[in-house]
Parts: C-alpha cells; sequence; structure tokens
C-alpha cells in the first residue's frame, strides 16, 4: 500500500475518493514537523508491514534562483532542517552533530528517478533538487535567500524532513513531490497560485499512483 501523506485536508482533496491505481491511503499528518512527526509516527506503528512507499506530497514555496517557478512540480533529492540550530540575524549556525544528530534526510532515489523519467514523459516541468523543512514559513526574500544560499535549496515547506525522518526510522521508503504555490519573498499573498498548486500536485499524485511500479 502506498501511504500519501499531506499536512492539511485542502492538500489532500484532490485525490479524496481515488479508487484507481495501486491500493493507497490518505493520511493528514498536519502542519509543522512536530504534529507530523507524532502522528506519522503512530500510523506507521498502526499498519507496520503494510506500507511499500510513503509518498508526501503537497504546496512549497520556491526560492530565487534555485531554478523553480510557480506551477513547477519539485522532487525532493534530500530533506534538511533548515532552520534548525542558533538563528542569527543573516545566518543559522547550526548545532554542533553530535548535539544535533542528522538533519539531512535523502529520499529513497529509485522511486525518485522512477517518478522523475514517468512524468518527464507526462511533460511536466520538473525539478529536483534540495527540500528545506523551517519551522516558520520564511515571509522575506532575505530569509529565502540565506535558506537557499546556505542549503542550495530548491523550495521550502514545514513537513518533509519529519516525514523521510519518520520513514528512515521505520525503513520505509520514502517519495516526496510538491507544487509551488508561491515565491519565497516578502510576503505578499496577492502573488500566491495556491489553488492551482493543489489541484496541480493532485494531478501529479493520480498519476504516480497509476504508474508507480512497486519496488
Amino acid at each position: 500500500m502506498i501511504l500519501l501523506v499531506a499536512a492539511t485536508e485542502m492538500e489532500a482533496l484532490p485525490l479524496a475518493g481515488k479508487t484507481t491505481g495501486q491500493p493507497h491511503a490518505l493520511f493528514i499528518a498536519g502542519v509543522g514537523p512536530l504534529e507530523t512527526a507524532v502522528r506519522l509516527t503512530r500510523r506507521l506503528a498502526e499498519v507496520r508491514g503494510e506500507v511499500s512507499l510513503v509518498l508526501n506530497f503537497g504546496v512549497a514555496g520556491a526560492y530565487g534562483g534555485s531554478g523553480a517557478d510557480l506551477l513547477d512540480i519539485c522532487l525532493a533529492e534530500r530533506e534538511v532542517m533548515g532552520d534548525f540550530g542558533i538563528c542569527h540575524a543573516e545566518r543559522i549556525e547550526p548545532f554542533d552533530g553530535q548535539l544535533a544528530g542528522n538533519t539531512v534526510f535523502p529520499l529513497d532515489p529509485r522511486y525518485l528517478a522512477q517518478a522523475g523519467e514517468m512524468l518527464g514523459t507526462q511533460e511536466y516541468n520538473c525539478k529536483k533538487g534540495v527540500f528545506v523543512t523551517v519551522n516558520g514559513a520564511s515571509a522575506t526574500a532575505r530569509r529565502g535567500a540565506m535558506l537557499r544560499a546556505a542549503h542550495n535549496g530548491l523550495c521550502e515547506n514545514m513537513e518533509g524532513a519529519a516525514v523521510a525522518r519518520v520513514c528512515q526510522e521505520f525503513v520505509v521508503p520514502c517519495l516526496e513531490v510538491r507544487c509551488v504555490s508561491n515565491m519565497v519573498e516578502d510576503r505578499n499573498p496577492a502573488n500566491w497560485q495556491l489553488a492551482a498548486a493543489v489541484q496541480r500536485c493532485g494531478q501529479v499524485v493520480s498519476l504516480l499512483i497509476d504508474h508507480l511500479a512497486p519496488i
């Protein structure tokens, strides 16, 4: 079974009622890394052995200069905990490795390659790169530029690293796909394309459910 993980009901809505493709189930993990980690841990413990893939999906904010633009589909090569550390005005100073533990989580390369190839045949404008998980959404272009430079980031979200870490703990493959709903700039919701990004991401996830080959 593929466990489809979204942060919110809004992001999951395009997949509600889908019955075609591989066996799958929708799961709402909540907003932010803490709630996501707790809920997903509980869920995977309940269905241990039944889940062949966790497919994390939703919207994201793209960093200026990263190559990603509005409504682009982005696939995560790895997730990083972007603002975990000592927060200075102009930089994030990471905690010592012994204190912080691992803060970088690769996504499954086999599913990543398969998804990229399949979506390429469907003429989706896919970008692959580093996703940055933040505890607070960036509301200025300056902060976005800092996080992009620090991590070579493509886009940011608030749950991906938590999902990847829990999957690592349960030894379950993880794939993450997001659609860019906004650029990380000085906050201006008038520029966002949230509804369109939700629908586009849902279309892509539906295709993945139908065409991904189990590994």
